[in-house]
């Protein structure tokens, strides 16, 4: 039997903060227990190379497939939106298209805020997970580890992530400049997620305000917050009404698939402003038709001002060399990698040729040189299987028919090659 080729490709697919707004994003952003089911489903159904990135920014399918349909179909199936709307939203990279993408991903150069630090933790915890659920192998180690490598060269050398570079950055920001009395407003941060961590760590690092209140059903990671900043003060989940009621402004990044927020909770006879952070949104819609509430989303505070950004727009073309190099190197690898066993093979029924026409001359011709003619033939076979791996390497697009062609030729079964 010749070999048939097993043509995958790696594939990104998803909707982000481009084409889609907070709400439409919400409707296909994934709790982590939904993607293990998710995971878990793909791997049933034959997927060996799959993990999920969900954020606030965006949610992406990233895979090695046959074709880009099959993670729609398995996206939309644990999301709350269609396949039609998520078409109308959605952007697909392919082969080193997709490659590149998680490069630039990973470095900050696709996020709402240019240079986002943040997103290279979310991305090394998607890989994480999908570990966990068997679902990477060495070929997304190999991507996931080039990425991280890049995203860190990138902030060491550039000045990329100066500034205002995450949400739970832009969201201090924000109260700064526009809450009257900032440092002496009190302050509930409602969940402790990374942003919700990140965002308790920007408030006592960068502000004066000492009238911080935590909440979160587990509480031990509000013990661990509380013991490095001893003036942040522990709020408990079963009275989050009468929490709310305390303060004057309430940050929310709980991560939750439905509002853990709703009217009720809020109350009617002050001024009170609320940041979400979450994707999909945790604050009901209802509460954004009070009169007495300011609610901003994850969109409106990527457009805070910014003082830095005209200089770090300036690193983009540094970092785009950067990323070059690292997405080079990994693209060369796994060519390689995904040349070999069919190189092997070739190189395998070559020798088979070899060793055959040897047998025939040793019957054949007197006083045969065995030996001359092992090295002549050896060095042939070698030059043959460099040539062929030239031309896999500088025709990439064809690699799969050329491999085909040469396993017809060659006898070379679909087990030999894959």
């Amino acid at each position: 039997m010749t070999a048939h080729i097993n043509q995958t490709s790696l594939y990104c697919v998803g909707t982000n903060f481009k084409k889609a707004d907070a709400e439409t994003r919400g409707k296909f952003s994934l709790s982590k227990s939904s993607q293990v089911l998710l995971l878990r489903d793909a791997k049933k159904n034959g997927f060996q190379e799959i993990m999920i990135l969900s954020t606030c920014n965006r949610t992406e399918v990233i895979a090695f497939a046959k074709s880009p349909s099959a993670l729609v179909d398995i996206l939309c199936k644990y999301s709350k939106g269609s396949s039609e709307e998520f078409n109308n939203i959605s952007t697909t990279y392919v082969g080193d298209g997709a490659v590149n993408h998680l490069f630039r991903l990973g470095s900050g150069l696709e996020s709402q805020i240019l240079g986002d630090y943040e997103i290279i933790g979310q991305l090394r915890n998607a890989f994480k997970l999908a570990k966990q659920e068997g679902t990477t192998s060495s070929n997304f180690e190999r991507l996931i580890n080039g990425v991280t490598k890049a995203s860190k060269q990138v902030k060491n050398e550039t000045k990329i992530s100066s500034g205002t570079t995450s949400v739970s950055y832009a969201a201090v920001q924000f109260l700064i400049e526009n809450c009257t009395n900032f440092e002496s407003r009190s302050i509930l941060l409602f969940g402790l997620g990374k942003i919700g961590k990140h965002t308790c760590q920007n408030l006592a690092e960068h502000t004066n305000n000492k009238n911080v209140s935590l909440i979160n059903r587990s509480e031990d990671k509000i013990d661990t917050l509380t013991k490095k900043y001893p003036f942040i003060k522990k709020a408990y989940f079963k009275n989050l009404s009468q929490e709310v009621s305390k303060a004057d402004i309430l940050i929310v990044s709980t991560g939750s698939d439905s509002p853990t927020v709703i009217q009720d909770h809020i109350p009617v006879d002050k001024e009170f402003i609320i940041l979400d952070l979450s994707m999909p949104a945790n604050v009901s819609p209802e509460v954004a038709k009070m009169e007495n509430v300011t609610l901003v989303n994850v969109d409106e505070l990527s457009r805070v001002t910014n003082k830095t950004i005209d200089s770090r727009q300036q690193e983009v073309s540094v970092v785009e060399k950067i990323l070059e190099n690292h997405k080079n190197e990994f693209i060369e690898w796994h060519n390689y990698r995904r040349f070999t066993p069919a190189l092997n093979a070739l190189k395998e029924s070559l020798h088979s040729i070899k060793q055959d026409e040897i047998n025939f001359h040793l019957k054949k011709t007197d006083n045969f040189n065995v030996n001359q003619a092992e090295i002549i033939s050896s060095r042939l076979i070698q030059k043959i299987t460099s040539q062929f791996a030239k031309h896999l390497k500088e025709n990439n697009s064809s690699a799969n028919q050329s491999i085909a062609l040469i396993s017809k030729v060659f006898g070379i079964t679909h087990e030999q090659i894959n």
